[in-house]
């Protein structure tokens, strides 16, 4: 009976053992899977970065057609305010040296600097297809001035209708040119005598916790900047600025390439 007893003893610890090495490996296993962490997260984790977008409430103030007479006073309330902002600078404007100081110290600042086209012509840009070009000399002189290597840019008028060429779309995507158009129109240029509808705008198109707000380099748009932005903070927005290694698409093409 002892020696039967001895036996059993000795199956079960064999079988214990067995059963704990392979649980070992299995672990083992899902932490080389998941980097270090359980394989459900992994899988999670890859979502996120396959997805690309902030999570949470974001919002992204852009301002185009600048730099201009108002790009100073814009990084003033901006500085201010504690926020940094995304803008879309033009190329002619970007020739002006008395305008080129604001252009650095946005960078400076924190704040992204990506193109707006040189001629913001329609006709060239999109029917004559020197969108390439011109945003590639456009990009080229933000460099010049800033010494940052910006991939981003705003098509004029938008990428609808655009860019809805796919041949002009794969020579961007070629090139490595990334669009941004925008879920809010705040339509602040055409409001130069009614400042407060551009915040009435604003808060009404505000349905999203990802949102990208068009804006101008507009002394109305600055006038009400302070208000936009304590809306946003009160809705509990955090607010985002671009950046070329988080890169995630935002064209009304939804080209995923750009």
């Amino acid at each position: 009976m002892v020696l039967i007893a001895a036996l059993c003893l000795v199956g079960f610890c064999l079988f214990r053992w067995t059963t704990f090495d392979g649980e070992v490996a299995a672990e083992q296993h899902a932490k080389t899977f998941a980097g270090g962490q359980p394989a459900a997260a992994a899988g999670k984790a890859v979502q996120d970065k396959e997805n690309g977008r902030p999570k949470g409430k974001v919002v992204y103030l852009t301002f185009d057609d600048g730099p201009s007479d108002w790009t100073g006073k814009i990084l003033d309330v901006l500085d201010q305010q504690g926020v940094k902002a995304t803008f879309f600078m033009q190329g002619s404007q970007l020739k002006h040296q008395n305008l080129q100081k604001f252009v650095k110290r946005a960078v400076r600042e924190g704040h992204y600097v990506g193109g707006h086209s040189m001629t913001h012509q329609y006709k060239k840009l999109y029917d004559q297809k020197q969108f390439v070009p011109e945003m590639k000399e456009n990009l080229a002189l933000i460099h010049d001035l800033t010494g940052e290597n910006p991939h981003l840019v705003r098509p004029p008028y938008g990428s609808a209708p655009g860019l809805e060429d796919r041949k002009l779309r794969d020579q961007i995507a070629k090139e490595g040119i990334k669009i941004w158009d925008w879920t809010i129109d705040s339509n602040d240029w055409k409001l130069k005598d009614h400042p407060e509808q551009i915040v009435e705008n604003i808060k009404k198109a505000t349905k999203v916790d990802l949102e990208v707000v068009l804006l101008h380099e507009k002394p109305q748009t600055l006038q009400v900047l302070p208000e936009i932005i304590a809306f946003y903070q009160k809705k509990g927005y955090r607010f985002g600025v671009y950046n070329d290694d988080e890169h995630f698409h935002m064209n009304f093409q939804k080209d995923h390439r750009l």
